[in-house]
């Protein structure tokens, strides 16, 4: 059992100015407000989320939308597993390209938005630290 932390502290140092914070507080009535509100706070974020997604997802001609780590691993997708598995793969590759060719040519610039056009489709990636976004959608005429 998770030992409890006298009242007045916080097992944050330097986020809850209510107590000292110690490195073996894991629980007490600081605490768990903060755990709380985190937790609501993420579940806010998720629904978010899904909501962007779908208004995402809903625009004409939009394919698919696929969601990957700074590893390149898909962590949320509209596409079948397959179809996911070769984009996430690929797309990363080609983000880590044109971002480094980018600082290649300005060290203070960074990739902020990729757009590729094909006869069959578009593929838009917005990369950020820990992720990108990709839409695959119909090119428009």
């Amino acid at each position: 059992m998770a030992p409890k932390a006298p009242a007045g502290t916080c097992c944050v140092p330097g986020v809850c100015t209510v107590g000292a914070g110690r490195a073996d507080d894991v629980t007490g009535p600081p605490c768990d407000w903060l755990l709380f509100g985190a937790a609501i706070a993420l579940q806010e974020e998720r629904a978010d989320v899904e909501e962007t997604l779908k208004r995402i997802q809903g625009q004409k001609g939009v394919q698919g939308i696929i969601i990957v780590n700074s590893e390149g691993i898909p962590i949320k997708s509209t596409m079948d597993n397959q179809t996911t598995v070769q984009y996430a793969g690929l797309m990363h590759q080609l983000v880590l390209k044109a971002r480094c060719s980018v600082r290649d040519i300005d060290a203070q610039n960074d990739l902020t938005f990729l757009r590729i056009r094909s006869k069959k489709n578009e593929i838009m990636i917005a990369p950020e630290k820990d992720y990108f976004l990709v839409v695959i959608q119909q090119p428009t005429e």
